[in-house]
């Protein structure tokens, strides 16, 4: 099967919108949102590469912004479609990450790049869609590019859940380095920080911000969940403190990078 047909059984499988809706799966989009409307401003055009249902896409055009979206599934697109309202500002169509031929260059003022990096699976892939999005932003524009974190999967599925010890993925961890790869069966790519550098090398954009956009929420999400109002708006004011310190991003299970296009 392609990677397409992966993606496909597993987002038909699996609520997106939840994942963003529970107490504890709010804090990735609180936090992006945080960080998105720092920058924001009045007539900006907005583009969303890897939009899945549209969570952050339909928030922006509620909000009155012109948003573009582009998502690979079908299925993911029908629920796109039928969460807009008559009133946004938006725009969806059928897309991959690493081809933006639809798109002209310095377009737009806020590129996001929310998912897309999860499911690209060499570097050269992973190169042409940043290269991609930057081209398509404006001089001064900003990217916002998620990653999933490397070392969170090794705590939470490789120890916690034992898979470490599971034959299947014997080829996907190397038990010395305790790098993870990945395959299109499963998935989900994973980095680390100075692989997402790499990449950014040589690129024509500045970080503004590398953030933990949910630290150690996959690690308590019972008892986040299971907080009160107060409780739970302490734990933001925390995380919020913490969630760019370098000495504590590393345990967060998804990373955040923002840059200027130069």
């Amino acid at each position: 099967m392609q990677i397409k047909d992966h993606l496909q059984i597993y987002y038909e499988s699996h609520d997106e919108d939840a994942r963003l809706t529970s107490r504890s799966g709010q804090l990735e989009f609180l936090t992006t949102m945080r960080y998105i409307e720092k920058y924001l401003k009045p007539g900006m055009r907005i583009l969303e590469i890897g939009a899945a249902t549209g969570r952050y896409s339909h928030t922006l055009a509620r909000m009155g912004y012109q948003v573009d979206a582009l998502e690979l599934l079908d299925c993911n697109i029908d629920i796109f479609k039928q969460n807009t309202l008559p009133d946004e500002k938006i725009t969806i169509r059928q897309g991959n990450a690493i081809d933006l031929s639809g798109f002209e260059d310095e377009s737009y003022d806020i590129t996001l790049l929310l998912g897309p990096m999860y499911h690209l699976f060499t570097t050269e892939e992973q190169h042409k869609a940043l290269s991609e999005a930057l081209r398509v932003t404006k001089s001064g524009g900003l990217l916002f590019t998620a990653y999933c974190n490397n070392e969170a999967t090794i705590y939470n599925f490789c120890f916690m859940r034992g898979y470490l010890m599971d034959p299947h993925f014997f080829p996907l961890i190397d038990k010395e380095t305790f790098k993870c790869n990945s395959n299109p069966e499963d998935r989900f790519v994973l980095h680390r920080p100075h692989e997402i550098d790499a990449l950014m090398a040589g690129l024509p954009a500045e970080r503004l911000h590398f953030i933990g956009t949910d630290m150690m929420t996959q690690y308590i999400k019972n008892t986040i969940d299971e907080m009160s109002d107060e409780m739970y708006e302490y734990y933001l004011k925390y995380h919020f403190l913490i969630c760019e310190r370098p000495d504590m991003i590393g345990i967060t299970n998804h990373y955040l990078d923002i840059c200027r296009k130069s």
